[in-house]
C-alpha cells in the first residue's frame, strides 16, 4: 500500500517539520543544563553547534543519496537517527549524552532536509513549485513554534523539565516514521548508476542561481544561532524574563511571522523576496541589539518578529529560485548542497559566539552575532544587484512528468 500524491506531499511536509522541531527542541532547556551541571556558554553553544557540524558532514558525504536510493528510503534512515537522538536527550544523565543526542539529530536532519524538500516538489501538482516552497517555509515555522511553545510550557510547568519534551518529540517522530513508511517506493534519476559518497555537484549553468540562493538561505539559517542557541538565555539574563513559557512564546514570534509570510508571500518573485528579506533581517538585528542594550522585552518581541519576516522571505526566495531551476534528477543533491552552506555557517557562528559569550559576556556575543547577520544580509543585497537579470530560471519539463509518474506508477 502506498499513499496518494496529496497525502505523500503532506507527509513529506511533516518530515520538514521534524527537521526544525529537532533543531529547536533543546532551546528552552540549555539554561537548565547550564544551571544543573554548571556549564559555560561555550559548552551550551557547543551542544547546539555539534548538530549543524554533523549535518554538514552528512550532507558532504550523502547529499545526493536520495537521487539514487529514493526519497522514502533516505527519509526513513534519517528519521531512525532522529529517534535515537530524541531518546538520548530524554534519558540523558550528563552532558556527554546531550552531545551524542545532538549528533544523532544532526544525522537525521542531514539525511532528511534535502530529500523531504525535493519530495514536496515532486509530489506537488503540475506547476506548483512555488506552493512547495511556501509550504516548506510554513512547515519549518510550525516545527519552530511547536518546539518553543510546547518546550517552554513543559519546561516551566510540567515535571521532568529537561526530559519530558524529548519524550513527546520521540513519540511524534515515531508516528512520522510510520506515515513515511507508506510513501511511494520510487527512486531518483541516477538510480541506474552506482552511488558513492561525494560532494554534490551542480548542473551546468546553475552556478549564478545557486550562489544567490545559497547566500540568501545561509543568511536565513544563521538567525538560528541567536534564536535557538542563545535566545532563551538572552530573554532571561539580558531582557529579564524568568518564565520559560513566556520566553518560548517570545522566541516563537520568529517562527509565527515567518510561517505567515511563507503563505502570504508565496506569489512574490524570488529576487524581490530575497531583497526585502535581507532588509527586514538587518532591521531585526538592529532591534535585537537595542533590546539587549535597553533590557526591553517589547523591543525583543519586535526583534524576533521582524527577524522572522526576514528569515521567511530570504528562505522562500532562495528555495523558490532553486526549485524552478534544478532538473528533477539533480534536485536532492542540489538542495542538500544548498543546506550544506547554511548549516556550515550555523555551526561556525555558534562556536564563535559561544566562545565570545564565555570570555567577554553574552551581550557582546549577541551584538557580534547581529553584526554577522547584518553583513550577510548586505552581501545578499549586493549579489542580487551584481547578478541582476543574469540569474535565469529555466523551465523544467521533467518536473511535471516526474510528479505524474509518481502518482500513476509509484513502483518506478
Amino acid at each position: 500500500m502506498a499513499l496518494g500524491r496529496q497525502a505523500s506531499f503532506w507527509v513529506s511536509a511533516g518530515v520538514v517539520v521534524h527537521t526544525f522541531w529537532s533543531s529547536a527542541a533543546p532551546a528552552m532547556t540549555y539554561q537548565l543544563y547550564a544551571d544543573e551541571w554548571r556549564l559555560t556558554h561555550t559548552v551550551t553553544t557547543g551542544i547546539f553547534a555539534i548538530y549543524p557540524i554533523v549535518v554538514v558532514a552528512v550532507l558532504i558525504l550523502f547529499g545526493d543519496i536520495s537521487d539514487h536510493i529514493g526519497r522514502r528510503t533516505t527519509m526513513l534512515l534519517g528519521l531512525c537517527a532522529s529517534l535515537i537522538g530524541a531518546l538520548l536527550f530524554a534519558v540523558a544523565p550528563d552532558v556527554l549524552w546531550l552531545f551524542a543526542g545532538r549528533a544523532f539529530m544532526g544525522i537525521g536532519v542531514g539525511l532528511t532536509a534535502g530529500p523531504s524538500t525535493a519530495a514536496m516538489v515532486e509530489f506537488s501538482a503540475e506547476g506548483q513549485a512555488k506552493r512547495a516552497a511556501s509550504v516548506t517555509a510554513a512547515a519549518q515555522a510550525f516545527g519552530f513554534t511547536g518546539a518553543l511553545l510546547l518546550g517552554g510550557a513543559l519546561t516551566q510547568y510540567a515535571p521532568w523539565p529537561t526530559h519530558l519534551s524529548f519524550w513527546v518529540l520521540f513519540a511524534l517522530i515515531g508516528l512520522l516514521f510510520a506515515a513515511t513508511w507508506f510513501l511511494p517506493r520510487h527512486v531518483g534519476g541516477h538510480a541506474s548508476r552506482r552511488w558513492r559518497p561525494k560532494v554534490s555537484s551542480l548542473p551546468p549553468g546553475l552556478r549564478p542561481a545557486f550562489a544567490l540562493a545559497s547566500i540568501a538561505v545561509t543568511t536565513a539559517y544563521t538567525h538560528g544561532v541567536l534564536i535557538l542557541s542563545l535566545g532563551g538565555q538572552v530573554a532571561r539574563d539580558l531582557v529579564g524574563s524568568p518564565n520559560a513559557l513566556v520566553n518560548g512564546a517570545a522566541l516563537s514570534l520568529f517562527a509565527i511571522t515567518s510561517g505567515i509570510l511563507g503563505i502570504v508571500a508565496r506569489d512574490l518573485r524570488p529576487r524581490p523576496a530575497m531583497m526585502l528579506g535581507a532588509i527586514a533581517s538587518s532591521a531585526g538585528m538592529g532591534l535585537l541589539a537595542c533590546s539587549v542594550a535597553w533590557h526591553g522585552l517589547s523591543i525583543f518581541l519586535a526583534a524576533t518578529a521582524v527577524s522572522g519576516i526576514g528569515y521567511s522571505l530570504l528562505f522562500l526566495g532562495g528555495l523558490a529560485l532553486i526549485n524552478s531551476a534544478v532538473p528533477a534528477g539533480h534536485r536532492g543533491g542540489v538542495l542538500s548542497a544548498l543546506y550544506l552552506s547554511a548549516y556550515l555557517s550555523l555551526g561556525a557562528v555558534a562556536l564563535i559566539l559561544g566562545a565570545v559569550a564565555t570570555q567577554r559576556g553574552l551581550a557582546l556575543a549577541i551584538n557580534l552575532g547581529a553584526g554577522i547577520i547584518t553583513l550577510l544580509s548586505l552581501a545578499t543585497i549586493g549579489l542580487i544587484a551584481m547578478l541582476g537579470m543574469s540569474v535565469n530560471t529555466p523551465a523544467i519539463p521533467s518536473t511535471a512528468d516526474t510528479a505524474r509518474r509518481l502518482t500513476d506508477r509509484p513502483e518506478e
